[in-house]
């Protein structure tokens, strides 16, 4: 853990209680055991061989041995459209299935657990023809499947379970074998989370059921179809994700207790789900590193534990619409304002309230909070957007501790590091060290002040502007990275200010290599855009042959303000150019940005000067739309519709459309894993 991740409530500084991981000790679980070697050496970086085939196609193996499906879809076309970082990104709702023991006829082939049973004399080659990627046309190493399916038969408690299984089909008087894959652990999760075979599930021949729980999952021979596996089901995970868990182990159930603490006075007495992933997914000295080791999986790991916790409380809301004063939206005079006048769908919504973070409704509110604080401290003034650098020196660090991985190996590394940058960022803007000083620090900073004086060049002195209030939002790109959005109010005396006043606070010219070497290397490296136009044609941001962001823009020897209130920046022709892809660059290309806060974060940091009234909705809107959706939902009428008493009636559910047009990708999983905040605003 980073010392700026430390409780909030932290007295003594020079020791300090850490929430992100364990609650402040709250929480304990079981250490998951080392992977066999074998697998180990399938995992490392470095490796050359079989584990040089294995990597990239991880998420194809597993599923050579998963017990179960994925209900999500996978966005496929994300890591074809532009070169890059490898991005998993999940759209729709999610959750895992499992089938029948046996394919229904002898003409179907086996899938998913059906390969433990049917036909194991031909297992190998069952496996390699029940997987299909769409990722990769690499075909998948025989001899892999070979050590993976040894490792499995012989240490898996769930693969022994289902050969238990197979070898009752085996005797042919027995025609009528169910597997009971059990729910309830007598053992303490916080201490134990690997159970034995016969913990893990129970054959039932015959009719005889014997002591069935509510959650327990049943697996017929042929005659059911698919059924939905329970996200409390402690087999959850492990059977969807054989290669992380190749024991078994346990992942979250209910009732595992917080560990005692005196004096904790605290109601709640059980992990969360929530909590228990965010445990579950730290890395740890002298413990497993299997799931962040596992490149590509891990990824898809993350996005399905942020899901299911995601589902589960979407779950809450659906069962619990009555407690949540639904008949604000439900009654008819709503009904009928909202154009819904047929009467049968009055009172048959399904509300996804303001209270859940993400949701359409939280969206329109934070949006008309964001107009309150605008009513109140008028235009915002400034425009911040603040991406992620990926070779940040603490994310390397980080990564350092297991040789080979790269920043896109571990979104969730990357996403605590940015906000922790976030969080610096915020507080640097708070107390005016970038652009000045607010009211209460102008006395208590003067030391830092005067070292940003004498550190700068004339050009960048900074000008006392009071601050009045600040509003965040945070997005992530397509190829995963956060950003963040920022608005910020500055007092009504400086809502004005002159050309050279904003010169101070914003450039859009590159730094002169010899006087600021610091700042033409920031510049060079960040707020480049490009190359575009006849040097670069083929660039993402080219549309019917010009720039969609219309860069180059015209040089100009001053910044001037026009009409509408909006600068256009200073961009002189005075021959300082940089080198980017063999293309040399000058002014004209350069995305206005601060030098003190490009110097200081080394990431790219534009930031605009904003003050335009006829803009601001769109600016609010803009910043407050949320992650990336789906624009047009087809649904069947089946889909749509719902049999009610005989009728077909149409039932707004806003849950599931929320679901539907959701994507999700590994840093976001991440970042709500670690209940990291998407919106901030102050006051």
């Amino acid at each position: 853990m980073w010392h700026g991740e430390r409780s909030t409530n932290t007295r003594n500084i020079t020791v300090p209680k850490f929430g992100l991981c364990c609650k402040e000790g709250k929480i304990k679980l079981p250490p998951l055991k080392q992977a066999l070697l074998y697998l180990r050496q399938l995992l490392r970086y470095n490796e050359r061989g079989e584990s040089s085939n294995f990597r990239p196609n991880i998420r194809l193996y597993n599923s050579m041995f998963a017990f179960t499906s994925m209900g999500g879809k996978v966005d496929y076309e994300i890591n074809k459209q532009t070169p890059g970082p490898y991005v998993f990104r999940l759209n729709g709702q999610n959750y895992h299935q499992i089938g029948t023991l046996l394919p229904k006829d002898d003409v179907m082939k086996p899938k998913f657990a059906q390969l433990h049973i049917h036909d194991t004399e031909n297992e190998v080659r069952n496996r390699i023809t029940a997987s299909t990627s769409m990722e990769s046309k690499t075909k998948p190493d025989e001899n892999i499947v070979i050590g993976l399916l040894e490792m499995l038969d012989e240490h898996n408690v769930l693969v022994k379970s289902f050969r238990m299984a197979r070898d009752r089909f085996e005797n042919r008087d027995i025609k009528d074998v169910r597997l009971r894959l059990i729910n309830k652990r007598s053992k303490d999760g916080r201490q134990y989370n690997l159970p034995s075979a016969s913990e893990v599930a129970a054959l039932i021949i015959g009719e005889q059921d014997g002591e069935n729980n509510e959650f327990d999952i049943i697996t017929e021979t042929k005659d059911r179809m698919l059924q939905r596996i329970l996200e409390l089901h402690p087999s959850y995970m492990s059977m969807q994700y054989p290669l992380l868990f190749p024991y078994g182990e346990d992942g979250f159930r209910p009732e595992i207790e917080y560990q005692k603490k005196r004096g904790d006075k605290g109601k709640r007495k059980y992990v969360t789900m929530l909590e228990f992933y965010a445990y579950r997914i730290q890395q740890c000295l002298n413990q497993a590193t299997t799931l962040q080791m596992s490149g590509r999986l891990f990824l898809q790991f993350l996005v399905d534990a942020a899901t299911c916790i995601e589902q589960w409380r979407l779950n809450w809301y659906r069962t619990n619409q009555g407690k949540l004063r639904t008949e604000l939206y439900r009654g008819l005079h709503d009904a009928i304002e909202n154009g819904d006048t047929r009467t049968e769908q009055v009172g048959q919504r399904i509300i996804l309230p303001s209270t859940y973070n993400g949701s359409p409704r939280n969206k329109q509110q934070n949006y008309q909070d964001a107009m309150a604080i605008c009513r109140w401290a008028g235009y915002p003034d400034l425009f911040i957007t603040f991406t992620c650098n990926p070779k940040w020196p603490e994310i390397q660090d980080m990564l350092d501790l297991i040789p080979g991985q790269k920043p896109e190996d571990r979104p969730d590394i990357v996403a605590r590091v940015f906000m922790l940058k976030l969080k610096e960022l915020m507080n640097d803007i708070k107390n005016e060290k970038c652009f000045g000083q607010t009211i209460a620090s102008k006395f208590t900073n003067q030391l830092q002040l005067y070292y940003c004086l004498d550190d700068c060049p004339k050009s960048f002195l900074l000008i006392f502007l009071y601050l009045h209030a600040v509003v965040y939002t945070i997005e992530f790109q397509k190829r995963g990275l956060p950003h963040a959005h920022i608005l910020v109010f500055l007092h009504p005396d400086d809502k004005d200010p002159s050309p050279s006043q904003i010169d101070k606070i914003i450039s859009a010219e590159i730094p002169d290599k010899n006087s600021d070497p610091d700042g033409y290397e920031a510049v060079q490296n960040y707020m480049i855009h490009g190359p575009c136009g006849q040097a670069h044609p083929k660039s993402p941001c080219m549309v019917d042959k010009s720039c969609a962001k219309h860069f180059p823009k015209s040089f100009c020897t001053e910044t001037t303000i026009d009409e509408d209130n909006y600068p256009v920046y200073r961009r002189r022709d005075d021959g300082n150019t940089v080198d980017k892809n063999g293309v040399k660059l000058d002014n004209r290309f350069v995305v206005p940005y601060n030098r003190n806060i490009l110097v200081k974060y080394q990431a790219h940091i534009n930031v605009e000067w904003c003050n335009r009234s006829r803009s601001i909705k769109y600016l609010f809107k803009y910043i407050h739309k949320g992650e990336d959706r789906t624009t047009v939902l087809i649904e069947t009428e089946e889909q749509q519709r719902e049999t009610r008493g005989g009728k077909l009636t149409n039932r707004d559910d806003e849950i599931k459309r929320y679901l539907d047009a959701r994507y999700i990708s590994g840093c976001e999983a991440a970042w709500r894993i670690f209940q990291f905040p998407l919106q901030y605003r102050e006051p």
